[in-house]
């Protein structure tokens, strides 16, 4: 059906804008306006305002803007028709005319939420009935109050084959079949679907009826059963409790996705409103997609059992190709054989609370999954790891996300089999065991031995860092502070380091060809280009159209490295002076660490040429 502009027009001038806010949001009113704490972002004073002659609502703290029909989509949840619908029958409106087969259609529809809306009302009589008891009592074990069961329309199937079907008799048995309230065998009568079980209404996201989950009462199989697919229900697209939900996950900004209904209804017992949850089945891309409309990172917090931990994983693949910036998903591990049922009920609504502070991020437990997936002792198993970390990368489709995953699992892969040592300390104060004996500490590094920084960089790593810094001039703000307490031994070498600092300074918005022009004009310019030669030191802050994250995190390695080499050499060279002069154990042993940490810088930076080829053959495995 397609709404007409003026249609639209005509309804949004028919809805007082105040006054479906109002019913969920306390305003004030400020001469010409209304005013109220914003519904979709935390705040102590009030920033939203609501303008009735305009027809718009603004908060001057988050941004949010829109009409009546943006109100219920973005903060009731609606699809955008199901918003259009409401606001008409609330205006006195009449839909425009559908043609025959979509009038029959509704027509149809409106039949079958009819159907499932009394189905609620008598399973609902059923559970406060004499029937009932036995459902009550599994209730009071939960401890679900008799309030939350009304809130949750929870009810009662008695174990009969008829009862359902006789009191909704004017339905008609073929209306019931296909609403999944009755079961329909050839060559037999129907029956009714649902026996001896507890009844969990689900409701779409204006908060109709539209299907049902049974649990068993006592022993049986299976110990929930949901409705069929019906021209009212599809699983796959349905979350449930999306309707009460969506409202309280944009007072806390946050959706929280359980895997079963009990969980929903304990957790929104215990002042969890937001949380909701798939109907049996891993998460579908549909559910993710009204996921994202309510939060850009729903929180999965799924049982701690292998089942529980496995549907994550199942999610955390599935949403990979949907990912785009600022859209992703967190995790929330409970302990295993907990849920989040048991937990809040064991230890309160702040247990739980807590756990949610803290997620962990789509990365980190995709990086932890694949880590854990198979031993690591092998070349080939190592190589592996690295194949299917950059498969899982490629699923990505936006591009930037994507790149950010590469460079992003490069890393992590880097780190965990690169000897990296954190830079040497000339002087750290020794802890003494009980009964130890003091002795004095290592001296400080002498103004004499100090003297090596000006000849002991090594000369090459210098010239890299230096291409680095005139590929990216942002980066020297960010290290100024060691930057400038370099001293560089070549003349020009140095007073070209000098120049590219005192310039990216002045102007620290210069991108590299403007840092080049500037430098030119210094009579820099030769030396300059040498530098960004393509023989020169291979590390990707130096190459041309190098990823942004990959070129940041090496150039800051290199500079450490820079700055660590001349204290290393310093401190080692007072160490063989000190051990000549005269010999022990303990300016021996000073003397091997110190060559140690020498030996382990220079590897750190072989370590960067080497993994500038590695990112070159890690992508072409990716191409």
């Amino acid at each position: 059906m397609s709404l007409s502009p003026q249609f639209l027009d005509e309804l949004r001038a028919r809805t007082l804008l105040s006054s479906l806010i109002g019913r969920t949001t306390k305003l004030q009113k400020a001469g010409r306006e209304f005013r109220a704490c914003c519904p979709f972002h935390n705040e102590k004073s009030p920033s939203f305002y609501v303008n009735d002659e305009k027809a718009f609502y603004h908060c001057f703290g988050c941004g949010a803007h829109g009409d009546a029909i943006r109100w219920m989509t973005d903060q009731r949840g609606l699809p955008f028709m199901d918003a259009v619908k409401e606001l008409v029958q609330a205006a006195g409106m009449e839909m425009p005319a559908m043609d025959r087969q979509s009038a029959e259609k509704a027509e149809r529809a409106k039949g079958l939420h009819e159907a499932c809306a009394d189905a609620a009302t008598w399973f609902t009589e059923q559970l406060n009935g004499l029937a009932g008891a036995e459902a009550r009592n599994i209730l009071e074990r939960r401890a679900i109050r008799a309030d939350t069961a009304k809130a949750f329309g929870l009810g009662f199937a008695p174990d009969s084959r008829g009862k359902l079907k006789e009191a909704l008799k004017e339905f008609g048995d073929p209306m019931l079949v296909e609403a999944g309230l009755l079961i329909s065998v050839e060559g037999k009568e129907p029956y009714d679907r649902f026996r001896g079980r507890l009844m969990i209404p689900i409701r779409d996201p204006r908060g109709r009826t539209i299907a049902f989950g049974g649990r068993i009462i006592g022993d049986g199989e299976p110990k929930y059963l949901n409705s069929p697919e019906t021209p009212l229900f599809d699983k796959g697209r349905t979350l449930y409790n999306l309707d009460r939900a969506a409202p309280a996950s944009r007072k806390t900004g946050r959706v929280i996705v359980v895997e079963g209904y009990m969980d929903v209804i304990a957790l929104a017992q215990a002042g969890f409103g937001e949380a909701v949850a798939p109907l049996g089945t891993a998460l579908t891309e549909a559910q993710l997609e009204r996921l994202w409309r309510l939060s850009d990172v729903p929180i999965l917090c799924f049982d701690g059992d292998s089942a529980g931990q496995k549907a994550a994983m199942r999610a955390a693949h599935r949403a990979l190709p949907m990912l785009a910036p600022g859209r992703s998903l967190s995790f929330v591990t409970l302990p295993e054989g907990v849920d989040p049922d048991d937990l809040v009920r064991a230890k309160g609504p702040a247990a739980f609370e807590e756990l949610l502070r803290t997620p962990q991020p789509l990365v980190d437990r995709l990086w932890s999954h694949e880590l854990a997936a198979e031993p690591l002792d092998t070349p080939e198993q190592k190589a592996g790891l690295k194949q299917r970390l950059n498969e899982l990368a490629q699923t990505i489709a936006d591009d930037g996300v994507r790149i950010e995953y590469q460079a992003e699992f490069r890393r992590r892969f880097e780190d965990l089999y690169a000897r990296v040592r954190e830079p040497f300390r000339p002087f750290q104060p020794v802890k003494r065991k009980p009964g130890q004996k003091w002795k004095a500490p290592d001296p400080p590094v002498s103004e004499m031995a100090k003297g090596v920084r000006a000849t002991g960089i090594d000369r090459i790593l210098a010239k890299a860092v230096l291409a680095g810094l005139i590929r990216h001039p942002a980066e020297i703000a960010r290290h100024m502070e060691v930057l400038g307490s370099l001293k560089l031994a070549d003349g020009a070498l140095g007073r070209l380091f000098e120049a590219v600092i005192d310039v990216a300074v002045e102007d620290q918005a210069l991108d590299s060809d403007g840092l080049l022009t500037i430098l030119a004009k210094s009579g820099f310019d030769i030396i300059a280009t040498d530098l960004l030669r393509p023989d020169q030191l291979s590390c990707s802050f130096t190459q041309k159209g190098a990823e942004p994250a990959r070129a940041r995190a090496d150039l800051d390695e290199a500079i450490a490295i820079l700055v660590a080499r001349p204290e290393v050499d310093a401190a080692l060279a007072e160490a063989t002076a000190t051990l000549k002069a005269r010999y022990s154990d303990e300016a021996f042993e000073r003397q091997v660490s110190l060559v140690k940490e020498q030996q382990a810088l220079d590897e750190r930076l072989a370590n960067l040429v080497q993994a500038n080829e590695d990112a070159r053959a890690f992508s072409a495995e990716g191409n």
